[in-house]
């Protein structure tokens, strides 16, 4: 598989994880969701899910299985941010790596197809996605709101990377 392939988002949301809805799972036939933590459920140094968060999991935990797989290695973060929404978690996953990843659909008891690996960055959470065969989902990163708008250098590379060796990143929600 090309380079390209495997960087490509099956569906690039052009918003935040709070534009995930339960239709939207419906409407893609997914059973089961990997969150990536940092920036794509909540914004780098936040201990906690946000209410607004923890409501629209409540949500989306009706129609669908859900599990954090976070690369963090700060598994006190980790755990509080995955206690804070009642799901259990994986940290120091070491995405695009699978083994971890593994693990956690391997628990949803689901067809790989059948979930979705959610995350903000395209050389871990999508990589990492597309790799296993997964439904892979690119979000906008959350930020915290007192901050500007920030980009990551790092991010803005692995987009103009991406996109060199052929991804679309258009927004196709």
């Amino acid at each position: 598989m090309s380079w390209g392939k495997l960087l490509q988002p099956d569906l690039v949301l052009g918003g935040t994880v709070m534009d995930i809805t339960p239709e939207l799972l419906v409407e893609h036939n997914l059973k089961g969701l990997v969150f990536d933590v940092d920036e794509t459920l909540v914004p780098i140094g936040q201990m906690e899910a946000s209410e607004e968060l923890r409501q629209r999991i409540v949500e989306l935990r009706q129609v669908a299985t859900l599990w954090l797989v976070s690369n963090n290695v700060n598994e006190t973060r980790i755990g509080n941010i995955a206690k804070s929404l009642e799901l259990p978690y994986i940290f120091f996953a070491a995405k695009p790596f699978r083994r971890k990843l593994w693990r956690a659909v391997s628990a949803m008891d689901l067809p790989v197809a059948q979930v979705a690996m959610v995350g903000d960055r395209l050389f871990t959470d999508v990589l990492a996605g597309n790799r296993m065969g997964m439904f892979t989902v690119l979000v906008e990163p959350m930020v915290d709101p007192g901050e500007a708008v920030r980009r990551s250098p790092v991010r803005s590379v692995e987009v103009w990377l991406s996109q060199v060796l052929g991804a679309s990143l258009t927004a196709n929600r």
